[in-house]
């Protein structure tokens, strides 16, 4: 498989490069399924990402955002030309629109590109807060009036110039005066409804939802009712639009997903090792540069009784600083391998991909947070002997928790064990081991200069 996707990535870079026709291109994603699919496209680089999106058709690009981290399509699409993005932002189911979140100017840029009825769309779902049923809700759905016969509705529901691509059509909402909702009625109700029959006759009462309906009640809703949809309206009983129990699912499932990476220190949004790498290490430097000052902090504690220490002793200070922060950076590579073996982007076969891509974030990371921690030993003790040691540990061990941290969840879903129970502790076993061995190995080298 691992060869495969190597294969398929090289051959759509070559395409990309030699600017093939959009067709051709098609025709081999359309011979992926979706897994691999998405394994290709973040095996990409940013770049070729989005020449590949730009090459495509607007409709064949817009499925394939859609299947994208929300925060990583937003990227992409905010590099591309207004030309380009905006036939891909037109295609996007509506809820999708929303949930990419452009900064605002190539927002407005796009919207200005976009025909009425979408750019009105967009705007008022933005207006909604994202955790509720408003800003969940999609504009995509079947709606009829009561006095429509069902044969006129079965017929139109499978007419061709119908484009129901974004619905999966589960009912059938009755309206009377266009928007005001009267009814719903089950689409395997319609089937075997008699066709001389209005659908006003063979309607159920809907249940329904306010637009500001938080996304924990709906949680609730869905658990209390088997629907697959239910119809957000207004005050007035005006039919704004359906939020699916899928949506809601997901939009969970996300939050979930992007409390563990804050957990873990992943500071800006999602991350993905296609993304550039100065990129990624910033984002983690972020909540590492804290985390190394808290630390520092807390280990000062045990500098009240310098005094009665003896050099070696004063080590001890900094070697829970050592493993403390070595484990932070193998925690973060934990939640993106996590991650990537969640959305498809990572599998079992790639340790060495990942294990390179890990190492050369560990090494920037390492020296950054190394000669952070080594200026505070050299400040206290006045001796660079001791900064360098001190240093030179947490730089060392840094590289090695990454490269556990990105690579372990991999190696135990491949034993058939779950990463996420057991990467936590065989990491910080072993960055405290490593931190502690070269942290104490280096001093002995140099004792003579710490006294």
């Amino acid at each position: 498989m691992q060869e495969q996707q190597r294969d398929i990535r090289n051959e759509v870079s070559e395409m990309l490069q030699k600017g093939v026709a959009p067709a051709e291109i098609e025709a081999i994603l359309d011979g992926l399924d979706s897994a691999v699919l998405l394994h290709t496209m973040f095996a990409l680089d940013p770049d070729s990402q989005r020449a590949l999106l730009a090459a495509l058709t607007p409709h064949r690009a817009a499925s394939l955002v859609e299947d994208l981290p929300d925060s990583h399509a937003a990227d992409l699409i905010e590099e591309m030309s207004v030309a380009e993005s905006a036939p891909i932002v037109e295609e996007l189911a509506s809820d999708h629109r929303v949930d990419v979140e452009l900064d605002s100017e190539d927002a407005d840029a796009i919207i200005a590109e976009l025909d009425e009825e979408d750019a009105l769309e967009i705007r008022e779902l933005s207006s909604y807060e994202p955790e509720q049923a408003g800003g969940l809700m999609m504009k995509e759905f079947a709606s009829y009036p009561m006095n429509r016969s069902v044969r006129d509705v079965v017929h139109d529901l499978t007419a061709d110039d119908i484009d129901y691509q974004f619905l999966t059509v589960h009912y059938i909402y009755v309206v009377v005066k266009k928007r005001k909702l009267k009814g719903v009625v089950r689409l395997r109700d319609l089937v075997f409804a008699d066709p001389d029959k209005t659908i006003g006759e063979i309607a159920i009462p809907a249940l329904t939802v306010s637009p500001d309906t938080s996304m924990a009640r709906l949680d609730e809703f869905f658990a209390e009712h088997d629907i697959a949809a239910v119809p957000v309206v207004d005050e007035r009983g005006m039919l704004l639009g359906i939020v699916r129990r899928r949506a809601v699912l997901e939009a969970i499932a996300e939050h979930a997903e992007a409390d563990s990476l804050k957990v873990a220190g992943i500071i800006g949004g999602d991350e993905l090792r296609s993304m550039p790498v100065m990129l990624r290490s910033r984002r983690r430097l972020a909540w590492l540069s804290i985390n190394i000052g808290l630390n520092i902090l807390a280990a000062s504690i045990i500098a009240i009784y310098e005094d009665t220490l003896t050099a070696v002793i004063a080590l001890a200070v900094f070697l829970p600083i050592v493993s403390d922060m070595s484990g932070c950076s193998g925690n973060q590579a934990v939640a993106v391998s996590m991650r990537e073996l969640t959305l498809g982007a990572a599998v079992p076969k790639d340790v060495w991909r990942v294990w390179r891509k890990e190492a050369i974030v560990g090494l920037i990371n390492g020296l950054a947070l190394g000669a952070l921690l080594g200026a505070a030993a050299w400040a206290w003790k006045g001796n660079p002997i001791l900064g360098l040691v001190v240093g030179g540990a947490l730089a060392a061990n840094t590289i090695i928790a990454v490269s556990i941290g990105g690579t372990v969840p991999l190696v135990l879903r491949r034993m058939k064990l779950d990463p996420a129970v057991a990467s936590g502790p065989l990491l910080t076993t072993v960055t405290d081991m490593c931190g502690f061995f070269l942290l104490l190995s280096l001093a002995s080298l140099v004792l003579p200069a710490l006294v």
